[in-house]
C-alpha cells in the first residue's frame, strides 16, 4: 500500500505529501516517548521529506518536458492542419473535378467540381467509399449519356477495365450535350488521382469544324468528280443515288433528269437502254442483287457494251458505312485497237503456220538426205533464213503505211521479234560450221579497239535498260585473228554478262601479257558454281531454265568454247556465285601494232541520240497532259502507249503480252495504286524496265520512294528537255 496515489497530478502528489510531513510533525510535538520513538519519527519524516523534495523536482522536470512537448505538438498540429487547409483550397482552387483514391480504392478526398454535372450522386462521394461503388453510382445516373446499344452495366464493365490500366483518358457524353475528359494517373503510393475537365465547348468547336471541313470536302470532291474522265456515281446503304458527275449520264445514254439525288440503284438499271450487254457473267439481276446485300459485297468487276460503238469498263467496289461507288471508264479505243491486234495476229499466225508446214517439209527432207547433226543444222537453218528473209521483207512495206500507235508498236516488235530468230539461225550456222569443221578461219592484223568500240554501241542500250553500269575500256592493241569468229566470241561473252546480270556493273578491256593480249569480260552477276562449269559450254544448255527463248537456245558460250579451240586461243573462267564472273581470252598481238587515234572507244552514234522506235508506256489520268506528253514523245521518235490508270494499265499489258522499253507514270492516279505502286507491280512482273516518275508534289517521301526503287523524279512542269534526256538513255 502507498501512500501516494501515481494516477495524482503532481500538484496533487506534492499536497498530500506536504499534508502528511505536517501530520507527523505534529504527532512529534504533542507526544513524549521516553524510548526516543518520537525522535525516530521525527528522522524519519526528515528522511520522508528530503524524498517528496527530490521526487518533487522530478515530476517538475517531467512536467516541464511535458508542457515543451505539448506546445511542440501543437505547432505541429497547427502546421498540419494548415497545409490540410492549403491542400484542400488547391484542390478546390483547381478548375478540374479531382478526387483521390488510396491504395485499396477507398475516395480520400475531392472537391466541389467532382461529378457536379451529376447532382444527384454528388452528396454520396464521402470518403471511404470504394473506386467500383463510385462507378457504378455513375453508372445509374440519370445524367450519364450512355452510346446507342450500350447499357449501364456494361458502361460500367468498360470503366472498370479502364481503371486497371495505369494511365487512362477518355471521353464521357453527359446529358444536354455535355462532356466530361476523364483522366486517371496513379501514385506513387499506388493510389489514384481523377480529374474531371469540361470539354464540351472545344466538343461543340470540334464538331462544328468538322462539319465546315466535310461541307468543303464534298464541294472539293463534286468539284473533282465532274473533272474525272470516268463516270462516277455513289450510292448510300439504301442503294440510294448520293453523288454523280455528268460524264455518266453520257456514258449510260441517260438523260440528265433521271439522275437526280435519292434515285434508286434498281430504277437507274432499269433505265439503261435495251441494247447494253454486260459481261464477264454479270447480268442485270445478279448486279441488282449484289447491290441489296451490303454484307455480302464485294468488288465486280465486268464491261458493259452497246453494239461496237461503245464499251465500258465498269468497276464496283463496296464502302465502309455500307454504300457502294461504281465507275464507268470508255475503253472502246483501247478495245478496238487490241481487237485489230488480234486479227493481225491472226492473219500473221496463219501465214507462221503456212511457213511452219512448208519448214517442217523442208526438215523432213533435209533429216531423210543427211543424218549427221551438223549438216541436218546447216540445212535446216539454210532453208530458215529464206522465209525469214522474206518476212522482214513483208514487215519492211508496212514502214511507209500511215498505222495507227498499236499498229506501229506491233510492226516494231515484229521486226525485233524476226531479228533475234535472225541471230539464233546465225549461232546455229556457227556451230554447224565449227562442229562440222567446216569454218573457214581468216587470220589477219585486225584493230581490237574497233570491235571494243561497236559492241559497246550495241550492248549499252541493254545495259541501260536493265540499269546496268556498262563500262569498255578502250585499247590501241593490234591482234592476230580471225575478226568475224573474235567479235562473236566478244559479243557473246559481253551479251551474257549483260544479258544475265540483274545489278551492278559489266566490264571488258584488254591487258598485255607477254606477246598477247588478254581479253577480260567481268560481270557482278549471280555467278557459276563450279558444278556447272562443264554444262554451260554445251550446247543447248543454260543454268538459268526460266530464262525467256528470246534471249537464246543457250548456244553462245558453246560457240566460243568452239571458236576459241578452232583459233587456238586459250579461254579461262573464274566464278564466285553471288559475287560474279570472270570470262578471259588471250589472243597473239599482231607483229606491229600502229596507234589508230579512231579506235580509243569511238561511238559509232553520237551520245545521248535517242533511237527512234522506243515504246514509251505512258500512264497518266489527265487527259490534256497525257496528250500533250504522247505528242512530245511521238515527236522525238518514240512510240507512246498511253492509259488513264494502273488498273487499265496492268490489263492492257496483260492483253498485247508485250514489254515496253520504257515506263513514265504519274505518281497520282486517281483511285487505286499510285504510279510507285504500279511501277513496283510491273518491275515483278516483267523485270526493271527504264522508267519516270512524274509528280507536281515536292514531298521528301515521294523522292525516297523514287530512290527505293532506282527511278528519277521528273517534277512538273515538265519540257521538252526532260523527255529528250529520259529517251537519250534508252539510245
Amino acid at each position: 500500500m502507498t501512500l501516494i496515489n501515481p494516477a495524482d497530478s503532481v500538484e496533487r502528489q506534492n499536497e498530500k505529501l506536504l499534508r502528511i510531513t505536517q501530520s507527523l510533525m505534529r504527532r512529534v510535538e504533542q507526544q513524549q516517548d521516553p524510548s526516543g520513538l518520537a525522535y525516530a519519527q521525527f528522522e524519519r519524516a526528515a528522511l520522508l521529506e528530503d524524498q517528496v523534495r527530490s521526487r518533487t523536482r522530478d515530476l517538475e522536470r517531467a512536467l516541464d518536458l511535458l508542457h515543451d512537448s505539448n506546445l511542440q505538438l501543437e505547432q505541429a498540429s497547427a502546421e498540419t492542419e494548415a497545409a490540410r487547409a492549403n491542400l484542400a483550397d488547391a484542390i478546390e482552387a483547381v478548375h478540374e473535378g479531382f478526387a483521390l483514391f488510396d491504395s485499396q480504392d477507398r475516395l480520400v478526398l475531392t472537391n466541389s467540381r467532382f461529378c457536379q454535372d451529376m447532382r444527384a450522386i454528388a452528396d454520396q462521394l464521402t470518403p471511404g467509399l470504394r473506386f467500383d461503388d463510385y462507378v457504378d453510382l455513375v453508372s445509374r445516373s440519370a445524367y450519364l449519356a450512355l452510346p446507342p446499344g450500350e447499357t449501364g452495366l456494361a458502361w460500367a464493365l468498360k470503366r472498370k477495365a479502364r481503371h486497371r490500366e495505369n494511365d487512362a483518358m477518355f471521353n464521357v457524353r453527359l446529358t444536354q450535350d455535355l462532356w466530361l475528359q476523364v483522366s486517371e494517373r496513379r501514385t506513387a503510393s499506388n493510389g489514384t488521382v481523377v480529374l474531371q475537365t469540361d470539354v464540351t465547348d472545344l466538343i461543340r468547336l470540334e464538331r462544328k469544324e468538322r462539319a465546315r471541313l466535310q461541307n468543303k470536302q464534298a464541294r472539293l470532291i463534286a468539284a473533282t468528280l465532274e473533272h474525272l474522265n470516268q463516270g462516277v456515281c455513289i450510292f448510300d446503304d439504301a442503294a440510294r443515288l448520293i453523288g454523280w458527275n455528268a460524264r455518266v449520264a453520257e456514258l449510260l445514254r441517260l438523260p440528265l433528269t433521271r439522275v437526280q439525288r435519292g434515285a434508286s440503284f434498281g430504277g437507274l438499271i432499269a433505265q439503261l437502254p435495251e441494247d447494253f450487254a454486260l459481261s464477264h457473267g454479270m447480268s442485270r439481276k445478279r448486279l441488282l442483287d449484289w447491290a441489296d446485300r451490303p454484307a455480302r459485297r464485294g468488288a465486280l468487276r465486268f464491261e458493259a457494251t452497246q453494239g461496237a460503238a461503245l464499251t465500258l469498263d465498269a468497276f464496283a467496289q463496296g464502302l465502309p458505312d455500307g454504300g457502294f461507288v461504281i465507275s464507268f471508264t470508255d475503253v472502246t479505243a483501247e478495245r478496238n485497237a487490241a481487237r485489230a491486234l488480234r486479227e493481225m495476229n491472226e492473219r500473221l499466225e496463219a501465214r507462221v503456220a503456212e511457213r511452219t508446214t512448208e519448214l517442217a517439209s523442208a526438215l523432213a527432207e533435209a533429216e531423210r538426205a543427211n543424218a549427221s547433226k551438223s549438216r541436218f543444222v546447216a540445212a535446216a537453218s539454210h532453208d530458215l533464213l529464206q522465209p525469214l528473209s522474206a518476212a522482214k521483207l513483208f514487215v519492211g512495206t508496212f514502214s511507209g503505211e500511215t498505222l495507227s500507235p498499236t499498229g506501229r508498236e506491233t510492226l516494231g516488235k515484229i521486226s525485233s521479234a524476226l531479228g533475234s530468230l535472225e541471230h539464233i539461225i546465225e549461232a546455229l550456222l556457227d556451230m554447224s560450221k565449227l562442229d562440222s569443221g567446216r569454218a573457214a578461219f581468216d587470220i589477219r592484223p585486225i584493230d581490237l579497239g574497233q570491235i571494243f568500240t561497236a559492241l559497246d554501241t550495241q550492248l549499252e542500250p541493254l545495259a541501260a535498260q536493265k540499269g546496268l553500269g556498262l563500262r569498255v575500256r578502250p585499247t590501241s592493241a593490234r591482234v592476230e585473228t580471225d575478226p568475224s569468229y573474235l567479235r562473236r566470241i566478244l559479243q557473246n561473252l559481253l551479251g551474257n554478262a549483260v544479258r544475265y546480270t540483274r545489278h551492278g556493273r559489266v566490264l571488258m578491256g584488254a591487258r598485255r601479257q607477254g606477246d598477247s593480249i588478254r581479253i577480260e569480260v567481268w560481270d557482278t552477276g549471280p555467278g557459276i558454281a563450279h558444278e556447272h562449269r562443264d554444262m554451260i559450254f554445251r550446247e543447248f544448255s543454260r543454268v538459268d531454265a526460266p530464262a525467256s527463248a528470246s534471249e537464246g537456245l543457250g548456244l553462245g558460250l558453246a560457240i566460243v568454247d568452239r571458236a576459241c579451240a578452232g583459233l587456238g586461243l586459250p579461254l579461262d573462267l573464274r566464278s564466285e556465285p553471288g559475287r560474279g564472273t570472270v570470262f578471259s581470252v588471250t589472243v597473239p598481238l599482231a607483229a606491229q601494232a600502229p596507234r589508230n587515234p579512231a579506235s580509243r572507244g569511238s561511238r559509232l552514234s553520237p551520245p545521248g541520240a535517242p533511237v527512234p522506235g522506243r515504246v514509251v508506256f505512258l500512264v497518266e489520268n489527265d487527259a490534256d497532259l497525257r496528250r500533250a506528253l504522247t505528242l512530245s514523245l511521238e515527236g522525238l521518235g518514240a512510240d507512246v502507249i498511253d492509259v488513264a490508270n494502273a488498273r487499265d494499265a496492268l490489263d492492257l499489258l496483260d492483253e498485247l503480252e508485250i514489254t515496253p522499253d520504257a515506263l513514265m507514270f504519274d505518281e497520282d492516279l486517281g483511285p487505286g495504286m499510285t504510279g510507285t505502286e504500279l511501277l513496283r507491280e510491273i518491275t515483278e512482273r516483267y523485270g526493271p524496265i527504264p522508267a519516270r516518275i512524274i509528280s507536281a508534289h515536292r514531298a521528301a517521301g515521294l523522292g525516297k520512294r523514287c530512290k527505293s526503287l532506282g527511278v528519277p523524279l521528273l517534277s512538273k512542269p515538265l519540257d521538252g528537255r526532260d523527255l529528250e534526256h529520259f529517251l537519250s538513255e534508252l539510245a
